[in-house]
C-alpha cells in the first residue's frame, strides 16, 4: 500500500483531533449546565414542596471517550448522566423527564429552543451548534450494599451509566492506544459530506468489533474501514458492548444509517485500490486519500504532490511514539463515579542508593526540583476511609524526555496496595495520584506533584 502515513498523521493531529481549548470549552458548557440544573431543581423544590436532589452526575458518550473529533459546523454532543436516588423520584419515565426539564428551564430563559423531554434524554440545545444530552437515572442499593442503576428511557432499563466508557478506555488500552486514532478518523469520514450516519457510539462498537492492528496508522485504518464494510454486508446487526443482550438500532433509521455506512465505504474504499498499484504516484495516492475524507488538508497536499513515486520510512516512527503517547493518559471519573466523601493524604520519601534522604514535601519546600536517578516511595499518610476498598494509582510523565522515550503512562491501575514506587528518570513536571473506591464509587482521591530537574 502506497505510504502516505507521513501526511494522515499530520491530518490527524491538525484536522482530527479536538483542540484543547475546544476540549476544555466542552467541559466548561457541561459544567455550567450541571449548575443551572441544580440550581432550577432548588427553585422547582421550593415551589413544588419537593425535595429531589441530583447525586451524581457522569460525563457519558464521545467526550468521555475522548473520539470528538473537529466538525465546522461545532455540532457537538455533550452527554452526561445525571443520577437521583431512586426513593426520591417520580414514578414515571415521562414524569421524571418532565421534572428535569421544567427545572432546565427556570435556568434556560435566554435560550431561542427551550430545553426539551426526548425519549432518552432532557436537551439543551445552542444556537452555536452545541447539544447538552442529559441522560437520567436513578440508582438504588441491593444486597450487597452497591448502587444499581436504571436509565430513564421509554421505560426505566437496568443500565450502568459508566459501563460503555470503561468498555472503551479497557480496549483502547488493550489495542495499544490505537482504537481511538481509528475512530477518530472514521468518524472524520462520516462527518466528510452531508451524509446521515450511525452514531459514534455505532461507529466505535463496529471499530473495536473489527480493528486491525498495523504499525503503520494508513494501513491500519484502511484494514480496519474494509474489515467493517466487509462486515456489513452480511450483518448489520450491532450490540451494546456492556450488555450484548441490548441491541443499539433503537429504530427503523438505524437499519437504513448502517446500510449507507456500508455502502459509502464501499465508494470510497474502491477509490482506495489506486494505492496497490505499483506504479502508484505521489499525486495519485493523495488525490484518492482526498476523494476519501473530502478536506481542505488533502486538496492543499493533492496541489503540491509530485507526479511520481515517493517512498517513505514504513517502520514504526517516533512520531508514531508520541501519536501513541498523547493518547494514553486515564481519568478516574470515566471509571468511576466520584464523590470526595473522605479525606485521603499522601507523602513522599526520597532514597538514592536504597537510603532515605529527604521528604519530597521538604524538597519543594525549598523550592528545589528533584534530580534524575532517585527513587520516590509515595504512600497513604492517612485515610479516613473505613474498609474494605480498592485502591487505584495513576503515574503521567509530562516532560519532553518522557515523550521522546516512548513511556506510555497515564494509565490507571488497580494495586490495592498502600504504597507505590516511582524512579525520577525523566526531566519535567510529573504527579502521581491515588484514588480510594468503595462499592463502584471514588470516595477519596490524592495527587502529588514531582518535579524533576533538567540538570543532574
Amino acid at each position: 500500500m502506497y505510504n502516505v502515513e507521513s501526511r494522515l498523521k499530520t491530518f490527524y493531529n491538525k484536522h482530527v483531533v479536538l483542540p484543547k481549548r475546544q476540549k476544555t470549552q466542552l467541559f466548561k458548557l457541561k459544567n455550567i449546565n450541571v449548575n443551572r440544573l441544580e440550581e432550577g431543581i432548588k427553585e422547582y423544590n421550593s415551589e413544588k414542596g419537593t425535595n429531589y436532589q441530583v447525586v451524581e452526575t457522569i460525563t457519558q458518550g464521545s467526550v468521555a471517550m475522548s473520539t470528538v473529533v473537529q466538525n465546522e459546523s461545532s455540532d457537538y454532543d455533550i452527554d452526561v448522566a445525571i443520577v437521583f436516588d431512586k426513593d426520591n423520584l417520580p414514578e414515571g419515565t415521562t414524569a421524571t423527564k418532565n421534572m428535569v426539564a421544567n427545572a432546565l428551564k427556570k435556568k434556560c430563559k435566554q435560550f431561542n429552543v427551550e430545553p426539551e423531554a426526548k425519549t432518552n434524554c432532557v436537551r439543551i440545545s445552542y444556537k452555536e451548534g452545541y447539544h447538552v444530552d442529559f441522560a437520567v437515572y436513578r440508582r438504588a442499593k441491593n444486597y450487597l450494599g452497591e448502587y444499581e442503576y436504571e436509565h430513564c428511557g421509554s421505560e426505566w432499563r437496568k443500565r450502568d451509566p459508566i459501563a460503555i466508557t470503561k468498555w472503551f478506555i479497557e480496549s483502547n488500552r488493550e489495542k495499544e492506544y490505537k482504537l481511538r486514532i481509528v475512530v477518530r478518523l472514521l468518524k472524520m469520514f462520516c462527518k466528510s459530506r452531508d451524509w446521515i450516519m450511525p452514531g459514534g457510539l455505532v461507529q466505535s462498537v463496529l471499530v473495536e468489533e473489527r480493528f486491525e492492528k498495523d504499525d503503520r496508522i494508513d494501513e491500519m485504518f484502511y484494514k480496519t474501514a474494509k474489515s467493517i464494510r466487509d462486515r456489513l454486508v452480511y450483518n448489520k446487526e450491532v450490540y451494546n458492548p456492556a450488555d450484548g443482550s441490548q441491541s443499539l438500532k433503537l429504530i427503523k433509521k438505524d437499519d437504513d444509517r448502517l446500510q449507507r455506512l456500508q455502502e459509502r465505504l464501499t465508494t470510497y474504499i474502491n477509490k482506495l485500490d489506486v494505492l496497490f498499484e505499483e506504479d502508484c504516484t505521489d499525486k495519485q495516492a493523495v488525490r484518492a486519500w482526498n476523494d476519501f475524507f473530502n478536506h481542505s488538508y488533502w486538496q492543499e497536499q493533492y496541489e503540491n504532490a509530485q507526479e511520481t513515486r515517493t517512498l517513505e520510512k514504513s517502520a514504526f516512527s517516533k512520531s508514531n511514539e508520541e501519536l501513541i503517547y498523547n493518547e494514553s493518559e486515564e481519568f478516574i471519573q470515566y471509571y468511576f463515579p466520584i464523590e470526595n466523601r473522605y479525606q485521603l493524604t499522601l507523602e513522599c520519601h526520597v532514597e538514592q542508593n536504597g537510603f532515605r534522604i529527604d521528604t519530597l514535601m521538604n524538597i519543594l519546600r525549598q523550592d528545589k526540583w528533584l534530580s534524575p536517578q532517585k527513587t520516590l516511595k509515595f504512600f497513604i499518610s492517612s485515610n479516613t476511609v473505613p474498609k474494605p476498598y480498592d485502591i487505584y494509582w495513576k503515574v503521567k510523565n509530562r516532560g519532553e524526555e518522557a515523550k521522546r522515550r516512548n513511556l506510555v503512562r497515564g494509565q490507571i491501575i488497580k494495586t490495592n496496595s498502600e504504597t507505590h514506587t516511582e524512579a525520577t528518570q525523566f526531566k519535567g513536571e510529573h504527579f502521581v495520584e491515588c484514588y480510594i473506591v468503595q462499592n463502584g464509587v471514588c470516595v477519596a482521591k490524592a495527587k502529588i506533584d514531582v518535579p524533576i530537574s533538567y540538570q543532574s
